[in-house]
């Protein structure tokens, strides 16, 4: 690769960041405020502390585990956006255990991650049927999946699971000690979470590099024409891309009720479903790239609250950074493209 070669790739992937500093610097200003000092503030307000740092690596568990789930469904050409049901599935099988079975944390604590697991695939089960056999969108039968399980939750936690005390937005009560994740020293995170999210990236990108199904997959999401003539059963591989990542959606829902909140509450997902379609994007469909973006997103939302205890910002401003790096991610992909496209001859 020449140098002006490697030059114009560095300066393409910087294009994305720089154009949305430009961006929200134009936002900060017209709020009457200093972009630097709110940069500067959503990075204080992200590293100043240990306890924050661990906060980093708590909104980087669920956002790792559903990214390496859509990255299974968009090798197939699937756009799952059902994950935030799926992840919602997961909790609700978890609460669902604890509250049927008292057992100790050796016991109840596996079984957790296990009924998180099967929640998500069930649910992702029902999405990737509905899409094979129902000829529905999986973006609008996701979407529906979605609504059903936020509507569920809260039947659950209004109805049946309501404390004793009244319901109320805060969910059901807390779970017994023995359900609860165990977390490093006096922060919010815990190593049997970031473990797992961990270990899912690593098994999906093997999978998908270097296992057979892989390939079916990614046979699938090019030609889904060409992978039938060539004898891949695409409805049977779709729907078990769906399974796998409702797992690992329904995994991440399940670790936010047993090691984040301890209990079951209305908005138990927090977006997390939404915002990993955004990494996935944003990392090139490459798992190897999806910490970093992961981090990113987790600096900054850790990091945004300190815009409105200093600057009396909203701390949306955080979401307007991350979305406007896929926004224009995606539109300096789509210039790239479309300059590098051979001009076709006109027709006379």
């Amino acid at each position: 690769m020449t140098w002006r070669a490697r030059l114009t790739q560095i300066g393409v992937a910087l294009a994305p960041i720089g154009l949305t500093l430009v961006m929200t610097m134009f936002i900060l200003l017209l709020a009457g405020a200093d972009p630097f000092e709110a940069y500067g503030n959503i990075l204080s307000g992200a590293f100043e502390s240990p306890k924050k740092i661990a906060d980093i690596a708590v909104a980087m568990v669920p956002l790792l585990l559903c990214s390496a789930g859509m990255l299974v469904t968009f090798a197939a050409g699937l756009w799952n956006i059902g994950v935030e049901g799926q992840m919602i599935a997961g909790a609700l099988m978890t609460t669902w255990l604890v509250e049927s079975l008292t057992a100790p944390a050796g016991v109840i604590l596996p079984l957790s991650v296990v009924a998180g697991l099967i929640g998500g695939a069930l649910w992702g089960l029902l999405v990737g049927l509905i899409r094979t056999y129902g000829g529905v969108n999986e973006i609008f039968a996701g979407l529906g999946m979605n609504f059903v399980a936020s509507a569920l939750t809260n039947y659950l936690i209004f109805g049946p699971w309501r404390p004793p005390d009244g319901a109320t937005m805060s969910g059901t009560d807390p779970f017994p000690p023995s359900a609860w994740m165990p977390l490093l020293g006096t922060t919010r995170a815990s190593l049997v979470s970031i473990l797992l999210s961990v270990i899912a990236l690593v098994g999906v990108w093997l999978v998908l590099r270097g296992t057979y199904w892989g390939l079916k997959l990614r046979a699938i999401g090019r030609n889904i024409r060409a992978a039938q003539r060539l004898g891949v059963s695409t409805h049977r591989n779709m729907i078990l891309a769906f399974i796998v990542c409702g797992a690992l959606a329904g995994l991440a829902g399940s670790l936010q009720t047993t090691a984040v909140y301890r209990r079951l509450i209305p908005q138990i997902s927090g977006g997390y479903g939404y915002l990993s379609q955004l990494v996935v994007l944003l990392s090139g469909l490459r798992a190897e790239w999806v910490p970093l973006v992961v981090f990113f997103f987790s600096a900054v939302q850790v990091g945004s609250p300190r815009l409105e205890l200093r600057m009396q910002l909203d701390s949306s401003m955080g979401g307007i950074l991350q979305a406007g790096i896929v926004l224009f991610f995606l539109l300096v992909r789509g210039f790239r493209e479309r300059w590098r496209a051979p001009e076709r001859p006109k027709e006379e």
